[in-house]
């Protein structure tokens, strides 16, 4: 029951072949035997149960509230959660117990989903490896599967090695929302996308990672990172399920002006059967030197697998891609500085123990609270802001982003229906390759294909596509016009039930997974795909 889709569990709750509160315990026992992977950073127990049960009592009367009543679904920690520790995974705000929920929190909850818990992430959503938060590293359920332990042992068959030593980071900043839906602990997990934070650890982890338009999704009750990119997103283990949550979501918020006005139909995707009309964009700019052979050869075929069922696949240009970086660090430090100035030691959250003045008092408890990746982007983004600055970084950087959107305008508007891209530049590395290297130049390199997508607010998909020689998943991602999000995942499912990923054989799902691949007698969770 665990390896099924949301759907599928939905019609089995329906049909009474498993109730909601047994459901709800199955997903609990997983997430103590998957502890290890520390996917999350809090789990709501009594409230999960509790939840449960009065879906089961829903069911049982006939009134269930749709396809996600009694449904275990899962959060990302910067999302406020009412009367559960919200953290962001920083030392400065353990112990905060938000007074309310978000607004996307709370229409999940409202349609009966369950919540098993809050997730991990790098700190305050800072990072692409969910390897920098307080409560540490999230590891990719991959570590453990059968297709990466079988290649590791071809490659090295005479090594016997524990996976302690190179177990492979879940990518970030939703690292543990990815962590938790791959390992069968929930059906779906929100997660947050502001530079690929939801697409990154969807393409590491075997998942479809979903970054709705910009507007289309409320932020209200998302602890800002930067507030003109910041979008909810939507990790599910295929395209239909995230159609699924994002009919739940979309949706004009009173309480964020940003969201959009007109009412959102139901997104539900129909069988795209004919794909002769459909154009594929091919951007020249996104085949950079650094992109492995594996990706490399999984975008080929997929752009090859389009033109072979009719589709006219042609290569565009988004020439202004190479300032996207430079681009993205401007804009995102100088939103972090602004937002990070509301933790102050005052109102919520960490305060330091000294009192000799206000100043001091600031600077100690930030310096507490804060990691070094937080304090680099607060000073970086300061520096940027500075009057002597203003004019050569920040709004030269807003600039360069009105170009950046409007390559994607004018790509689209020549015809294109979607993009066609890679998520990352190769699959998954072992967590000790991947810390050597710090975060800015990390997040610089992972996010080099998800970056543009939130700078012009239009939405994008990641969908695994297929396996590397080493057994590890390869995410490529879908790009459209602004609200073009249904005929995004149209093409998604399309390309999606082409691939037929192969089903995932999560082996070792125990506490004592971590001293090695030797145990024969351990716990399997089978992944079907949809």
């Amino acid at each position: 029951m665990l390896g099924r889709t949301l759907r599928e569990v939905s019609v089995a709750l329906k049909q009474g072949q498993i109730t909601p509160t047994e459901l709800c315990r199955k997903c609990l026992s997983v997430i103590q035997k998957t502890k290890f992977l520390n996917a999350y950073i809090t789990v709501s127990y009594e409230v999960a149960l509790k939840q449960a049960e009065e879906s089961e009592k829903r069911y049982k009367k006939g009134q269930s509230l749709g396809e996600l009543d009694g449904i275990p679904v899962a959060v990302k920690d910067n999302f406020s959660t009412a009367g559960i520790e919200t953290t962001c995974a920083s030392n400065m705000l353990k112990g905060y117990i938000p007074p309310f929920n978000a607004t996307v929190v709370q229409k999940l909850l409202d349609q009966g989903a369950v919540l098993m818990g809050k997730t991990n992430l790098d700190e305050f959503a800072m990072g692409s490896g969910s390897t920098d938060g307080a409560f540490g590293p999230v590891k990719n359920p991959w570590s453990y599967s059968k297709q990466y332990r079988e290649q590791r042992r071809l490659r090295s068959p005479g090594e016997r090695r524990g996976a302690d030593e190179d177990w492979l980071i879940a990518g970030g900043s939703s690292g543990g929302s990815a962590a938790a839906v791959a390992a069968a602990t929930c059906f779906a997990a929100l997660g947050s996308d502001t530079g690929g934070s939801t697409r990154n650890p969807a393409a590491h982890c075997g998942l479809v990672g979903f970054k709705p338009s910009y507007g289309l999704v409320s932020r209200y009750g998302l602890i800002p990172l930067v507030n003109s990119m910041d979008v909810p997103g939507i990790l599910t283990r295929c395209v239909d399920d995230a159609a699924a949550v994002l009919g739940v979501l979309a949706g004009h918020d009173p309480k964020d002006s940003t969201t959009v006005q007109d009412p959102v139909k139901p997104f539900v995707l129909p069988s795209l059967t004919d794909v002769s009309k459909l154009c594929v964009g091919i951007p020249k700019e996104y085949l950079v030197p650094e992109l492995s052979s594996e990706v490399r050869s999984l975008w080929s075929k997929a752009a090859g697998l389009f033109e072979s069922a009719g589709a006219k696949v042609i290569d565009v240009s988004l020439p202004h891609t190479s300032y996207s970086i430079v681009c993205y660090h401007v804009l995102c430090t100088s939103e972090v500085a602004s937002n990070m100035a509301r933790f102050d030691g005052l109102e919520y959250g960490h305060r330091c123990d000294i009192n000799e003045s206000t100043e001091a008092m600031y600077a100690a408890t930030r310096r507490e609270g804060f990691n070094d990746v937080v304090r680099g982007r607060i000073l970086s983004g300061n520096f940027f802001l500075l009057k002597e600055n203003y004019e050569n970084y920040f709004i030269k950087a807003q600039k360069v982003r009105r170009l950046i959107a409007n390559d994607f305008v004018n790509v689209f508007n020549s015809g294109v229906d979607v993009v066609l891209t890679p998520t990352t530049l190769s699959e998954a590395v072992p967590f000790l390759e991947f810390i050597k290297e710090d975060n800015r130049t990390r997040s610089a390199q992972d996010d080099i294909f998800t970056q543009a997508a939130n700078m012009a607010g239009v939405p994008a998909v990641s969908v695994p596509a297929g396996l590397s020689p080493q057994g590890l998943p390869i995410g490529l991602q879908f790009i459209a016009p602004a609200f073009g999000d249904q005929k995004l995942l149209t093409v998604a499912k399309w390309f999606e039930k082409q691939i037929q990923f192969p089903v995932t054989q999560l082996q070792e799902l125990t506490e004592d997974c971590p001293s090695g691949f030797e145990n024969d007698n351990s716990a399997s969770v089978f992944l079907k795909q949809c």
